[in-house]
């Protein structure tokens, strides 16, 4: 809820006070960092950063506050034997509310977003419908951008939604990106999805032998490491309609994956 925005602000400026010692910081801004080389100086990639917030995070909540003179964990047991508060029962539910929102139009082959395709039979009754149908606000995690969510402007529900192309590897929203620049700066202005693709193997097959101590090859095969924990959080209910169900041998995911949102949700 929106009062509570000072408490959280706090919270994150404490952490931010933390996060700013570790070598490679960019400060608070371009007067605070001077001359200080963050890039040369980084050497953390995104796991072992979100490691490091992790156990700082843990190392806070067992700290006594300058406020009410108790730690924030003896705070929150004590809150919970006086009220049980809603707690995360459903983590991949946790996951898609906290993704980064974009909007699309439906058209007859599914969504297309920075050129990548996605598809699933599910979609089929509102490709009937598109027309008359807004943008839907779908959810996809930059790590892994092999599956979108898309809310179902019915039920509230979240579909997990894959690549047309199945065959196509995952990749990370930042591998994308360095894909498409390749390919525009290769005088391409029309991006082919195929290409886009090819081009991702290319880069992987380059850093993959180059020098597995530099910054940049250490970056690259984190992100790769990590593509597919949007598939890994998939949630499988009631199959769908007979109707709906792939072609007999294909690939395509059988389940109707979705997950319901929280019940208010603030859309950035």
């Amino acid at each position: 809820r929106p009062h509570y925005g000072g408490i959280i602000e706090r919270v994150i400026g404490t952490l931010m006070e933390m996060v700013h010692e570790l070598p490679g910081t960019t400060f608070s801004n371009p007067a605070q960092r001077g001359s200080y080389d963050s890039d040369a100086r980084a050497v953390l990639t995104v796991a072992e950063l979100e490691k490091w917030l992790t156990l700082a995070v843990s190392s806070y909540h067992g700290q006594v506050h300058g406020t009410t003179r108790q730690t924030p964990l003896a705070l929150w047991a004590a809150g919970v034997k006086e009220a049980a508060p809603s707690m995360v029962t459903d983590a991949s539910a946790f996951l898609v509310d906290f993704l980064p929102v974009v909007r699309r139009k439906l058209t007859r082959t599914g969504f297309v977003i920075d050129h990548v395709h996605y598809f699933r039979n599910a979609l089929k009754p509102w490709i009937a419908r598109r027309s008359q149908m807004e943008r839907f606000v779908i959810r996809r995690d930059p790590r892994d951008i092999s599956r979108i969510w898309v809310l179902d402007p019915d039920d509230g529900s979240y579909l997990s939604v894959p690549y047309r192309t199945l065959s196509y590897p995952a990749v990370s929203v930042w591998e994308h990106r360095a894909a498409l620049e390749r390919l525009r700066g290769e005088g391409r202005a029309q991006v082919d999805e195929d290409a886009l693709f090819r081009t991702v193997e290319q880069m992987r097959t380059i850093t993959e032998t180059a020098s597995s101590t530099t910054r940049k090859a250490r970056r690259n095969a984190e992100r790769r490491k990590r593509g597919g924990t949007a598939d890994e959080t998939k949630i499988s209910v009631a199959r769908p309609p007979v109707d709906l169900l792939p072609p007999e041998g294909s690939s395509e995911p059988t389940t109707e994956d979705r997950v319901m949102p929280f019940e208010v949700i603030e859309q950035w």
